[in-house]
């Protein structure tokens, strides 16, 4: 026991010295692990506030994108994802009475930029100003600033041509693409380029009737949506809404007839040097303007590239003081309220009449003459006295009557009404002034619409230059319309005789032509130029219509600021008449009213039977024979006009826009160019007339 007692093997229970007993040992080894757990409490605890932060803000944020910002992100998505392309709507064509076209539309390039899409704009701008015509340093620089600007899309350049669209499709640049546009193209060029007018590049009608009816010409732009891909490839299209295209438009204008105008008024304005002109051609009866020219003209075409001068339609805007063609107003009024007679005796001596200081002068002293003689000699004096006796109220109502001082076609836009005088102010002066044609503005359309009115009897007929609309090929003709009656047909009767005597024996020598009557009136007004007239610039002009009796055209002409072969509308403006009417009585086939020949008959060989001896069939040529070779010439080749009569042939040639050189007499035998050869509009075909006719088989081509 005491071994066991006193051996150190053995030792009883308890602590050790310098140990502490069991319960504290317990409570230092649980003190370690109640500071972990509250470490680990702490540290959810700030992941569970950090957490809930982070939840809280997200759900934020997706509330504030789907519901604060949501509109503007979605505008964004589409603009990234989807397009819209605006198919340009078809503009309707223009074509003149028969059907020749005038001006349609083509597809053209341009060039655009999506800018969001050109991280490098200076080198994207270097790239396409090598492509691009023209392109200096300031188009470059230019260029590369629209690349710059913020946006989705931007114009580059407008309506280029095909090599030039080619060249940029071959650059493959980024961000860059071609754009299909409608171009208008003119195939005439400058021909009855104030009539039809131009268009700009957004496709809208800026001058003439492409800009009056451009509404109904336009058409509607088409919409269609494109959805892209992240690498802006096209997946899916739809079309909202398919382009529409606009009417076409139906003139009343001849082409030919255009041409003559055109050209007799350039050589004119040419010959007499002077600023420039307008000539006009309208049927009386309807009111149909067959033809408008002015001078200078310009091309449709590349309107940008001349001035506002040249593209302005003088025959509506220009204002003139007619002079003494005005005295058929003044006339008509004093002959239908019977204040004169055609052979009532009118005092012109001395030569001059006053009032006040103001003196106003004939040409000549022509002493005492019958009314008729009045207009016949153009004396202001006499115009004058009878004016006065007519007063201003009944003056002032005839000018009214004839349309001055109104707008009168409704297929112009910017038509310049006029200025006429109020009749409370007219005082003796301004009504003497007035008489003769002085103190009031009027335009070439509104003197050719007064003038008509004695044509047709006494109807004032508005002026139209469009025949018909053609829609969805329904053809609505545009009605003719009369104004109202300006004076009874006894008044306009007794008119036109008067007329017919200023041409027969008058001041419009010079514009007679064998085998017509004519009625015409001659006018020379000074220019009014700040508030003085000019010694040295006139305005020239004379108005006519043909045949008197069964008038078929009206013609105007008016020369601004002559310089050349005289002053005077006899001598300008009345030969350019000449010129214009004898190319159009033979175009349109209006056969001579003095001395009438009987029809014109053509003798055909039909059968020979014998060596020597001949059969012939006589045929009326008629208007059929003549239409099929101007149709058959349509194909640029010079028809057969062997077989037909002097004046037949010479019609053709007119029609298909030749002139001809006669020789002999009969028929025609033999033409240079011959019959198939290449049709060169504009030149001189040589023709052989002869008594005995070439066997020839319908339609002037050999069987």
């Amino acid at each position: 026991m005491s071994e066991l007692g006193g051996s150190s093997r053995f030792r009883p229970w308890g602590p050790r010295r310098g140990q502490p007993s069991a319960p504290q040992a317990v409570r230092r080894d649980a003190a370690p692990a109640a500071d972990w757990r509250g470490r680990v409490r702490a540290r959810l605890i700030v992941c569970a506030t950090l957490f809930g932060f982070w939840t809280t803000a997200i759900e934020a944020r997706l509330v504030y994108l789907q519901v604060i910002d949501h509109s503007d992100l979605m505008a964004r998505a589409d603009r990234q994802q989807t397009r819209t392309i605006v198919p340009p709507a078809k503009r309707g064509e223009i074509f003149d009475r028969n059907g020749r076209l005038l001006a349609y539309s083509v597809d053209a390039d341009t060039i655009a930029a999506d800018p969001s899409e050109i991280e490098d704009p200076d080198g994207v701008a270097t790239a396409l100003c090598g492509a691009l015509e023209g392109c200096n340093a300031d188009r470059r620089t230019e260029v590369a600033k629209r690349l710059r600007r913020r946006g989705a899309f931007v114009f580059v350049a407008r309506q280029v041509s095909p090599s030039v669209a080619r060249k940029v499709k071959d650059l493959g640049l980024p961000g860059v693409m071609l754009l299909k546009e409608s171009r208008r193209y003119y195939p005439k060029a400058e021909l009855a380029a104030h009539v039809v007018g131009y268009v700009g590049l957004d496709n809208v009608g800026l001058g003439g009737i492409e800009s009056a009816y451009d509404s109904q010409i336009r058409g509607k732009d088409g919409k269609v949506l494109i959805q892209t891909d992240a690498k802006r490839h096209a997946v899916f299209s739809r079309v909202e809404r398919p382009a529409t295209a606009g009417a076409s438009i139906e003139l009343t204008i001849d082409q030919y007839l255009q041409y003559i105008a055109e050209r007799e008024l350039r050589e004119g304005v040419e010959a007499n040097h002077a600023a420039g002109g307008t000539a006009l051609i309208m049927d009386p009866r309807s009111g149909e303007i067959l033809a408008l020219a002015n001078w200078p003209t310009f091309n449709p075409n590349a309107f940008a590239k001349v001035d506002e001068d040249a593209r302005r339609n003088r025959a509506i805007q220009e204002l003139y003081e007619p002079g003494s063609t005005f005295k058929i107003v003044t006339a008509s009024a004093a002959l239908e309220h019977r204040v004169i007679t055609p052979d009532t005796l009118i005092p012109t001596s001395p030569g001059y009449i006053t009032f006040g200081s103001r003196i106003i002068h004939d040409t000549h002293e022509y002493g005492l003459l019958k009314f008729t003689d009045v207009i016949v000699k153009s004396s202001n004096v006499g115009a004058i006295k009878v004016g006065l006796r007519l007063g201003p109220q009944l003056l002032g109502e005839y000018v009214s009557r004839f349309g001055f001082g109104q707008a009168l076609a409704p297929d112009f836009r910017g038509e310049t009404a006029g200025i006429v005088w109020s009749p409370d102010r007219l005082d003796p002066s301004a009504l003497a002034s007035v008489s003769m044609g002085y103190q009031v503005g009027v335009t070439p359309l509104q003197m050719a619409t007064a003038v008509s009115a004695v044509a047709n009897g006494g109807h004032l007929v508005q002026p139209r230059v469009v025949r018909a609309f053609i829609k969805d090929a329904k053809r609505v003709e545009v009605p003719h319309t009369i104004l109202r009656d300006a004076i009874t047909p006894e008044t306009a009767a007794t008119v036109t005789e008067i007329m017919e005597q200023v041409v027969e024996r008058g001041t419009a020598k010079a514009a007679q032509i064998p085998g017509y009557t004519i009625a015409g009136k001659t006018g020379t007004a000074a220019k009014l130029v700040n508030g003085r007239y000019q010694k040295s610039d006139y305005n020239a002009s004379f108005v006519g219509f043909i045949p008197s009796r069964k008038p078929r055209l009206t013609i105007l002409v008016v020369i601004d600021s002559p310089h050349g072969n005289g002053y005077t509308g006899g001598a300008v403006s009345a030969p350019v008449f000449k010129r214009i009417a004898e190319a159009s009585l033979t175009y349109l086939g209006i056969g001579p009213t003095i001395n009438a020949p009987p029809p014109v008959l053509v003798a055909r060989e039909d059968a020979i039977d014998e060596p020597g001896v001949v059969r012939r069939q006589l045929a009326r040529v008629d208007a059929d024979l003549v239409q099929t070779l101007v149709a058959a010439a349509s194909s640029g080749l010079m028809p057969d006009l062997r077989g037909l009569s002097a004046r037949e042939a010479l019609r053709t040639l007119s029609r298909i826009g030749m002139s001809a050189r006669m020789n002999g007499d009969g028929f025609v035998v033999s033409q240079n160019p011959e019959p198939g050869s290449t049709l060169v509009r504009g030149d001189a075909c040589n023709v052989r007339l002869g008594r005995r006719v070439p066997l020839v088989g319908a339609g002037g081509s050999p069987p």
